[in-house]
């Protein structure tokens, strides 16, 4: 309705009783308090939609946040709605978060959480399927960057008899907000539409992961640029290719595979044995294989982007490790976790690979050296690439922040690398993800980035010097330039 029209008094304001006299019948609203595990007022198949925002696995315990407002309520909101807080504070055992806190000090409570987690997730999901209609959709919110959370509330939905059947990503969050300012955080949110599974037949033939995998990859890379058009990047574009990964997926649901896959290392050693309570099976097939292919397909199509131009050379895994994690993250900081995964989908071993050699595990954060801090720590490999072509570029690029440009140019002369499409592909890629310094973006970098930064300007300044003409300006140049011109106009 807009202001004037009817049901609006002159003021702007909505008119209840003008409405109805016009014909127009208000729905009647009826809201239920109580846990989403138990919804015992409402019929079974008697919604259209269901709507969750679900707690996001171990990101906030909101219980106790809930707790500094709680207090306050109960003197105010408690004296109207008193069967609402008859607790002196907030329940934590009912709260469907993935908390090892709640399970102390005993071995194997992070398991123990994540589990928790799973089932709770899953009495939600059971009886949301239980109220909505046969031909209804439930659609559900999802940010967290962490697989293993991804994994846990799929595999939630699909024992309630759900399949993922579309997803979109919906840019939610401001980019200069404190919260996620300067991290490796997620700027949309992932929805998923969710429709009850149809009921597999008993002797329906088991699907195959080997044969499921190829799909689930065409799935990614079918929308992946979609995606990109809209403004999805970063981290955001590998939770984005979650989704379309899981649609297919769950198609196919249940899975096995036809041939058993090692098992982790870290099973293999008894001393930690017992943190693991599941009995292992080689053939389990989890969600998490359907975002382990998500992320190769999103990792082939950026490296292919990242390397656009003149240099056609495939990125050697460190490399590819190096670039990509500064395309994803936006920040030389990042969760652990998602190194290890990040790692998986290039190929490289994480603690042997990258840990000391291009960066440095800090409680349970990843940080990426630059050249310089490469330089002190005795980090950098063979000047000639033959280790890894960051090698290479990191020498050229400490050399002319120590020393200057034709320094550079000359050690890289000496190490028979300045004609190597290798090299030029390493050197397009970096230039592509590596923070801009003010130089060139009259921005200030504070802190770690700023070293990052000082890589930028001696590459982009080398690469003008000596290969212009094998390597093309880093197109995230364009950006700055058309904002100068702005600010001259």
């Amino acid at each position: 309705m807009t202001a004037g029209g009817e049901g609006v008094d002159e003021n702007g304001r909505f008119d209840f009783e003008a409405t109805t006299r016009g014909g127009f019948q208000a729905p009647r609203v009826k809201v239920l308090c109580s846990s989403a595990t138990a919804l015992d007022r409402v019929s079974d198949s008697s919604i259209d939609a269901v709507v969750i925002d679900p707690p996001y696995y171990n990101n906030v315990m909101y219980s106790e946040l809930s707790d500094f407002f709680y207090v306050w309520l109960k003197r105010t909101a408690g004296q109207v709605v008193p069967d609402l807080f008859r607790t002196s504070l907030t329940s934590k055992d009912l709260e469907a978060v993935a908390n090892p806190a709640r399970f102390g000090d005993e071995k194997g409570s992070a398991a123990r959480a994540n589990r928790e987690y799973q089932d709770r997730m899953a009495e939600i999901f059971a009886e949301s399927h239980r109220v909505l209609k046969p031909n209804g959709i439930m659609t559900l919110m999802f940010t967290h960057k962490a697989t293993g959370a991804w994994d846990a509330l799929t595999k939630g939905l699909m024992r309630a008899g759900f399949s993922v059947t579309a997803s979109w990503p919906i840019n939610t969050e401001f980019g200069n907000s404190l919260h996620i300012l300067d991290k490796a955080a997620a700027n949309s949110t992932i929805f998923l539409v969710c429709r009850p599974l149809a009921e597999r037949p008993a002797d329906a033939p088991s699907s195959y992961w080997e044969d499921v995998e190829p799909e689930v990859a065409e799935a990614v890379r079918k929308r992946i640029k979609e995606f990109q058009d809209a403004g999805i990047g970063g981290v955001d574009l590998y939770l984005a290719s979650f989704g379309p990964a899981l649609q297919k997926f769950s198609e196919h649901w249940p899975l096995r595979r036809g041939t058993p896959r090692p098992q982790p290392e870290v099973r293999k050693r008894r001393k930690q044995a017992e943190m693991f309570e599941e009995e292992w099976d080689p053939y389990e097939v989890t969600p998490e294989d359907a975002l382990d292919a998500a992320r190769r397909e999103v990792k082939r199509w950026r490296l292919q982007q990242l390397t656009h131009m003149k240099a056609r050379a495939d990125l050697d895994p460190l490399t590819s490790f190096y670039v990509l994690a500064w395309d994803a993250f936006k920040a030389p900081r990042f969760d652990y976790d998602e190194a290890l995964r990040l790692g998986r989908a290039v190929g490289v071993d994480l603690e042997k690979d990258i840990i000391g050699h291009v960066a440095e595990k800090k409680a349970s954060e990843v940080i990426l050296w630059d050249s310089a801090k490469r330089a002190a720590k005795g980090a950098l490999g063979p000047a000639d690439g033959s280790r890894s072509w960051l090698d290479a570029v990191h020498h050229a690029a400490y050399a002319a922040r120590s020393r200057n440009l034709q320094y550079a140019r000359e050690m890289l002369t000496k190490a028979q690398v300045d004609t190597e499409s290798g090299f030029f592909a390493t050197l397009e890629a970096v230039l592509e993800v590596l923070p801009v310094s003010k130089a060139f973006s009259g921005i200030d970098l504070e802190g770690d980035v700023a070293e990052f930064g000082n890589d930028f300007e001696a590459l982009e300044n080398l690469r003008k010097l000596a290969f212009a003409n094998d390597v093309d300006e880093p197109q995230q140049l364009q950006f700055w330039k058309e904002e100068a011109e702005a600010a001259q106009a």
